[in-house]
């Protein structure tokens, strides 16, 4: 076996030939590693075999909103779900106002069964200001068939709605 010494100096055929190569290796790359977006809102949780997703907040009368929830479980399962509810604050300093929080435990027998669950809240600043913006977030576990409890799930956060008095 011999070692042929390289030089560093490359032919300008050599060097126009491997930018298309980089080029490739450089989009296979990028491409390799963009792997397909996770959309747990919409599809069941196999692991767990229950999905739970915050719906829109609904306004109510007065200064109420309904931060509803979404469970849906296959088979005799219990569910906890935990949920934040938020004002949404433009500005500056962008610190939402918190406004409250919630434990759910749900049952689901044997058959497959969806309920959406009424999480009513007072909207502090609606009375003030007329329209506000809130949202709300939700994790949840599942009771397994054993007798122990899933890892809590990653937070799922509701789309921003405008709420007003109502009249």
């Amino acid at each position: 076996m011999s070692i042929t010494p390289t030089t560093g100096i490359r032919s300008t055929r050599a060097r126009i030939a491997l930018v298309p190569l980089l080029s490739l290796g450089l989009l296979g790359g990028s491409v390799a590693f963009a792997g397909p977006a996770q959309a747990h809102d919409d599809r069941r949780d196999d692991r767990h075999g229950c999905t739970v997703k915050p719906l829109d907040p609904k306004d109510l009368r007065g200064n109420k909103v309904d931060f509803r929830i979404k469970a849906d479980c296959d088979g005799k399962k219990t569910v906890h779900i935990r949920q934040l509810r938020y004002e949404d604050e433009k500005g500056p300093r962008r610190t939402d106002d918190f406004l409250g929080s919630s434990h759910f435990y749900e049952e689901f027998d044997k058959k497959d069964d969806a309920r959406i669950i009424h999480s009513v809240d007072k909207v502090r600043n609606l009375d003030k200001r007329g329209a506000e913006e809130v949202y709300h977030m939700v994790s949840y576990r599942v009771k397994k068939d054993n007798g122990h409890w899933s890892d809590w799930s990653e937070w799922k956060k509701s789309d921003v709605v405008e709420v007003t008095r109502g009249r």
